[in-house]
């Protein structure tokens, strides 16, 4: 059996995000990461919200944030109830973290997984960033194995 899956237009996130909310996700960011402007702050949310919205729109597809991306991501997650109402309304249901284990990869590599991501993100009608998503190295992967604030990469 074949499944056709019709794709919807491509839109930003603003929708789903208060101007508000945007505004206190980046201003932590930048606070918490000198290396990262406001302005790029703000790119960052948009695309964690994205991919939080197809991901929640795709469970089980093993889709994984850039490194930037993860850092919103994981900034979104601390405004515990600003996150669980974006999660319902964009996805209809809370979007948990679930970090791979040590040893766990991503099926299909880092390569495979950004496409995978990217794809998603794209079917579920938002905007890719480009310059967010940069070609997956041999480092890249999830939670506690490469993620941008995990314990093994040494950085907080």
């Amino acid at each position: 059996m074949t499944i056709a899956l019709e794709q919807a237009s491509t839109t930003g996130t603003s929708h789903l995000l208060t101007s508000q909310l945007l505004d206190r996700l980046a201003q932590r960011i930048a606070t918490d990461h000198p290396d990262i402007d406001t302005p790029l702050a703000r790119r960052a949310v948009v695309q964690a919200a994205a991919f939080i919205a197809a991901s929640g729109r795709a469970p089980g597809q093993a889709l994984a944030p850039s490194p930037l991306v993860d850092i919103a991501w994981h900034t979104f997650i601390l405004h515990t109830v600003d996150y669980a109402a974006f999660c319902e309304t964009a996805a209809g249901q809370f979007v948990h973290h679930v970090p791979t284990d040590d040893e766990g990869t991503l099926p299909g590599g880092p390569a495979e997984t950004r496409a995978r991501t990217l794809a998603a993100i794209t079917m579920a009608g938002y905007s890719i960033d480009h310059e967010l998503w940069p070609e997956a190295s041999a480092e890249c992967s999830q939670c506690h194995a490469g993620c941008s604030d995990s314990p093994n990469t040494g950085k907080k």
